[in-house]
């Protein structure tokens, strides 16, 4: 009962959990299709790019949600196509492209918001206020949340043979795989750009990747790997908020620290390639 206390007595405690759950349902299967895809780095590649057009918006706006959101969904949408048209029109890999992007990305945005602002205010980006999340944030991150688990639905069998057999989504004729793809990234830019709004944007991945490569080490299965995804990811929430609260941790890099725990469990005790199972 003292552990779960915060969450009964304190609004902020709440919504909190709300925000990490309404995240770790929608961008931890994502962070699964990444890592089928062998593009687990291009999660946290999106993650930096949006920070110039969130620092954008903190410019014009302050610490506007609607203003910071809108500038980092456009620049994560522009790195993304941008990068993979770099890749696609040269000899350029999809990853070196997007590591080019993102570091210039994150050394702009990091420039735009110590123009007008403080350290606090930077932190505030890079790292998110979790406990600060509001109601509006709550709205903003719910919808996005049931927006990608809407088209996760609607694009899932194209998405799967894409990551398996991209040939055979190519000679089936009815899915372009440029148009799964850029839907995809689509969804990927969505929800970094909700979970930047909660953990910052450095923390944002680690919610959406830790889980996702965890639940490799549980199942082979591809429906079950995504169901221990997010349940594994729900469990950091609730354990990173709670050592938060009786440690007096910083609430967002407490919930990836606990999602990397649980990676490091899955890695030694996992029974499907785990360091102790294999012995």
């Amino acid at each position: 009962m003292t552990l779960i206390q915060p969450f009964i007595e304190f609004g902020f405690m709440r919504r909190a959990l709300v925000a990490c759950v309404a995240l770790a349902l929608s961008a931890t299967p994502l962070g699964v299709f990444l890592s089928l895809r062998r593009m687990s780095l291009v999660g946290d590649a999106l993650s930096h790019a949006v920070l110039p057009g969130a620092a954008i918006g903190y410019l014009v706006s302050g610490l506007s949600l609607v203003a910071m959101g809108i500038g980092g969904l456009i620049a994560g949408l522009a790195v993304a196509l941008l990068s993979g048209a770099v890749s696609r029109y040269t000899h350029l890999k999809e990853d070196a492209s997007f590591s080019g992007f993102y570091l210039g990305s994150l050394a702009l945005g990091v420039t735009l918001v110590s123009l007008r602002g403080s350290s606090v205010d930077l932190l505030h980006v890079l790292f998110g206020s979790l406990l600060a999340v509001d109601n509006a944030a709550i709205v903003l991150v719910g919808g996005i949340a049931a927006f990608t688990l809407l088209m996760l639905a609607v694009i899932f069998r194209p998405l799967v043979i894409d990551a398996f057999d991209p040939d055979f989504l190519r000679a089936q004729g009815k899915w372009s795989a440029p148009i799964v793809h850029g839907v995809f990234l689509m969804l990927v830019v969505l929800n970094l750009v909700a979970g930047f709004q909660v953990l910052g944007t450095l923390m944002s991945v680690g919610l959406m990747m830790l889980p996702a490569t965890s639940a490799r080490f549980w199942s082979r299965h591809l429906a079950c790997m995504l169901g221990i995804a997010m349940l594994l990811a729900v469990i950091s929430a609730l354990v990173g908020l709670i050592l938060s609260w009786h440690f007096s941790l910083p609430a967002g890099p407490a919930v990836v620290l606990s999602a990397a725990v649980l990676f490091l469990l899955s890695v030694l005790t996992g029974p499907c390639g785990g360091l102790l199972r294999r012995r």
